[in-house]
């Protein structure tokens, strides 16, 4: 089918269940809206309304750092040769602020010709006494971060590039989260927020950057946070400030550092920086500075010996991006989970490519018989056991189709230290597919969960994680996006934390399954992955998917189409319900790992039509560990 199609029919059923569960006026209210957004607001798109930020500067009319009732942040920027052009409009975006919190320190490490970047700076102390600055000798942007810290005054401190552009509202709303977090008990020594890119305007942003909140294990893979990074000036003193070893990678390397000693970060969903792109800009790669990587792996490896785990770090698919082979502990057994029905040519396509292929061979096949209906099932069961050592065929007792009930059932004869719940649909790719999913797992500090990359055989993404809320349930990241690309913001080519995986190629650990109570059979067919996930994911364990487990899943064949049949369907639409019912339809809609400035109506990743808490200055900040 081709790819507007589907998009087409997923917002037209959106439209249709908005309808019934909201009527027609708000339908049509919301499709007006839409409309407009997406065709008639793209200018300033990011940044608040003009009333939003004449709003801020009328709370703070009048006030000091001292007296406006929010933290001081000291924004630290070294200079070197900066462009006069580049430098005014940094300037002045930290000038112009909402908020008077703010302390800019500048340590300028220019050479003798560009003397001109020190008369500027002058000219704008002249008027704001909140800019400091110091000429310092060129000794790497590590060295001269630190330089600009020793002028620090601020609780407070955050990064800044000279060539770049701070939001008007940044430190607004950096002090406003920082007290949101403090009033809820929480840390408050790590925030970072969204950007964007621009070229020539921040009126005309080219794309923005919305991350997920805190997700420890996708910045291993790469440097997501980026900007506007605010923390604690103890906790950067304590630390010892940035390194010179990691020149190049040294904000990604501090953030690390920064974040074993909080346990966390807070996430704040605005755009609160702007990141100028042009010719030596990492903003466009790290091409124009290939030295990143060398630094980068330097970084993460020295991140691993200070937490005390074992693991190589390795260049990832896409440069900018890294991989850490975590060394698995121990000798775990596997217990691979295979619920079937006839299809005997699907099954044997799976169990051929786990026996010809899987590398880790410490694990054993159980197959959960599921009502067949074909004598020529159960006579290929009986040929298949004695061709494949360590394979099972246990018959679930039950009438009808629950793959729930099939998976709990086949548990009871699992020996292993983990449970991996496979389809039988589907075919192994690469031989070192299931020591992947362990080396997600099988680590102090590993995950509980881990799901693989699931491939169509046109070889389009049919799963890349689980994102509740897509399609107002949930959906699978990156679908039908073609094999090979980097997604957004590298997410369909990284190791990384979700909400939830597809049970079809599920991997969690035995303890963790018994003590969450496996899965719940009131999800017969649909979401009982999704519900599973969530529950393990709330009792504090983490759930990781990677791409560097790869297999084909030829979807779904022995249940055919649910939405042509009036009682499947009826069994579908219970099951929506009864996950709103048990996790609550805000917390659907909310997931932690995805921005909510984008967009539910799709599964690639855009950019939402709905831009209103951007809009509204909306502050809110959530704190992840």
């Amino acid at each position: 089918m081709n790819l507007r199609l589907k998009r087409a029919r997923e917002l037209a059923g959106y439209a249709v269940q908005l309808t019934r569960d909201e009527g027609l006026g708000t339908m049509l209210t919301r499709g007006a809206g839409f409309v407009k957004r997406r065709f008639f607001s793209k200018k300033a798109r990011y940044l608040p309304a003009k009333k939003v930020l004449e709003a801020q500067r009328a709370e703070m009319a009048g006030k000091t750092a001292e007296s406006c009732g929010l933290p001081t942040i000291s924004v630290l920027t070294p200079l070197y040769n900066t462009p006069e052009n580049y430098l005014r409009e940094f300037l002045d975006s930290f000038v112009n602020q909402t908020a008077p919190n703010g302390q800019l320190c500048l340590a300028d490490a220019s050479d003798p010709a560009h003397s001109r970047v020190g008369e500027i700076v002058r000219e704008y102390q002249a008027k704001d006494q909140r800019i400091v600055y110091k000429k310092v000798e060129n000794k790497g942007i590590a060295a001269n971060t630190n330089a600009a810290a020793a002028l620090a005054d601020g609780e407070y401190l955050a990064l800044a590039d000279h060539d770049d552009i701070l939001a008007p509202h940044a430190l607004y709303t950096m002090g406003k989260a920082i007290l949101q977090l403090r009033q809820r008990g929480e840390p408050d020594g790590f925030l970072y927020s969204d950007e964007a890119l621009f070229s020539k305007s921040i009126k005309k942003p080219t794309v923005a950057h919305f991350k997920p909140d805190y997700a420890p294990d996708y910045l291993l893979c790469c440097n997501y946070i980026c900007h506007l990074a605010v923390f604690r000036r103890e906790l950067y003193e304590r630390v010892g400030g940035e390194r010179p070893e990691c020149d190049g990678s040294q904000d990604h390397d501090l953030f690390l550092r920064l974040i074993e000693q909080v346990g966390g970060a807070a996430h704040v969903p605005q755009v609160l920086y702007y990141w100028r792109v042009h010719a030596g800009s990492t903003s466009g790669g790290t091409d124009a500075k290939p030295y990143v990587a060398a630094a980068a792996k330097k970084a993460l490896a020295d991140h691993l010996a200070r937490t005390g785990r074992e693991g190589t770090v390795e260049d990832g698919l896409f440069p900018s991006t890294y991989r850490v082979k975590w060394k698995i502990e121990g000798d775990p057994k596997v217990s691979i989970l295979i619920p079937s029905k006839d299809h005997t040519d699907d099954l044997e396509k799976c169990l051929h490519s786990i026996w010809t292929k899987t590398e880790w061979d410490n694990y054993e096949v159980i197959v959960v018989e599921n009502n067949s209906t074909d004598p020529a099932t159960f006579a290929y069961y009986k040929e298949a056991e004695k061709r494949y050592d360590g394979l099972r065929v246990v018959r679930y007792p039950k009438q009808g189709f629950n793959f729930s009930g099939i998976n709990n059932f086949g548990r009871k004869y699992a020996n292993g230290e983990y449970l991996l719940l496979l389809n039988n649909d589907v075919e192994v790719l690469n031989g070192d597919w299931l020591t992947e999913l362990l080396r997600q797992c099988a680590h102090p500090g590993g995950g509980a969960i881990c799901g693989a990359m699931l491939y169509y055989p046109d070889d389009t993404l049919q799963h890349a994680g689980v994102i509740t809320g897509l399609g107002g349930y949930a959906g699978h990241s990156h679908k039908y996006k073609k094999r090979g690309g980097s997604g957004y913001l590298f997410r369909a080519a990284s190791v990384q934390d979700f909400s939830a995986v597809t049970g079809a190629c599920l991997l969690v650990r035995t303890s963790v399954w018994d003590k969450v109570g496996g899965l719940d059979e009131k999800f017969a067919v649909a979401f009982n992955d999704v519900d599973f996930c969530l529950r393990v994911r709330d009792a504090g364990y983490h759930i990781i998917w990677t791409p560097y487990a790869q297999l084909v899943h030829y979807e779904s064949k022995s249940r055919g189409g649910d939405e042509k049949d009036p009682a499947k369907a009826a069994r579908f639409a219970a099951e929506q319900q009864r996950l709103y019912d048990v996790h609550g339809r805000e917390n659907i809609l909310d997931d932690p790992y995805y921005n909510p400035n984008l967009t539910r109506d799709r599964e690639d990743f855009s950019e939402s039509d709905d831009l209103r808490g951007l809009k509204e200055g909306k502050v809110t900040v959530r704190f992840r560990t």
